[in-house]
Order: C-alpha cells, then sequence, then structure tokens
C-alpha cells in the first residue's frame, strides 16, 4: 500500500471512530452534569476523563495477567474488550474537545517509520529498545 493511501486511510478511520465513538457518548448523555451543563466547562474535565482510559488499560492487563474472559462480552478475552474500551474513550475524549486525533495518528505513524531507534537493526544492539 502507498503511504499516501495509508495516510488517507488511517486520517479516514480515525475520523470515523471520533465521530462514532463520541455521539454515542454524548447520545448516552456522559457529556453532561445532571443540571444540563456541558462537563467541557469543567477545567478538570479532560484529565477526569484521561484517567478513564488509563482505568481501561489497568483492567485488560488484569485480564492479561489472569488469563480471563469478559464479564459482559464472555466470548472475548477481558484483554480485548478492556483495549476496545480505552479506545472508545481515547476517541470520544478526542471528540469532546475536537482533537485532530486521527491527522496526529496519521503523522506519528509516520513519523515513527523514520525514527532510528524503532528500526529492528538499532534495537538489536545493546541498549536498544526491547519493548
Amino acid at each position: 500500500m502507498s503511504k499516501s493511501k495509508f495516510h488517507a486511510i488511517t486520517i479516514s478511520a480515525g475520523q470515523i471512530l471520533k465521530e462514532v465513538c463520541h455521539t454515542a457518548s454524548v447520545d448516552a448523555g456522559w457529556w453532561q452534569d445532571r443540571d444540563g451543563k456541558p462537563l467541557t466547562d469543567n477545567p478538570y474535565c479532560f484529565s477526569n476523563k484521561l484517567m478513564l482510559s488509563v482505568s481501561e488499560l489497568s483492567e485488560a492487563m488484569e485480564g492479561d495477567r489472569k488469563g480471563l474472559m469478559d464479564d459482559h462480552l464472555p466470548h472475548r478475552p477481558m484483554r480485548e474488550v478492556e483495549l476496545a474500551d480505552a479506545v472508545i474513550r481515547i476517541f470520544d475524549l478526542a471528540g469532546a474537545y475536537e482533537l485532530d486525533i486521527a491527522g496526529a495518528i496519521a503523522e506519528k505513524l509516520a513519523y515513527n517509520q523514520q525514527r532510528a531507534d524503532h528500526k529492528p537493526e538499532n534495537r538489536a544492539k545493546v541498549g536498544g529498545k526491547s519493548y
């Protein structure tokens, strides 16, 4: 796949995920307080919502550590479902704050392809990144 096609697909997929995740969250009432005020008016909202993503990642780690299947989707491994929850929360947050997460992902993927410390030959060297 060409770099430009890869970039375009990444942008499109990211924009769709952001729209789907944020719309579902707004429709469920997660972006307003009990008085109907937007949660984004609270200066701590971003950091609080961001930490919810961290909690999902912690749950994924716990599911992996214990080899658990998910409670709500018992046909799926817990780590898979909790990673999905983290992605949903991240794209929801990006939607709420109108972040260009799709563009950032595309640019970061392209940047990482050029990084010396991401190349297999450099990772294999003494002191190279093992993960």
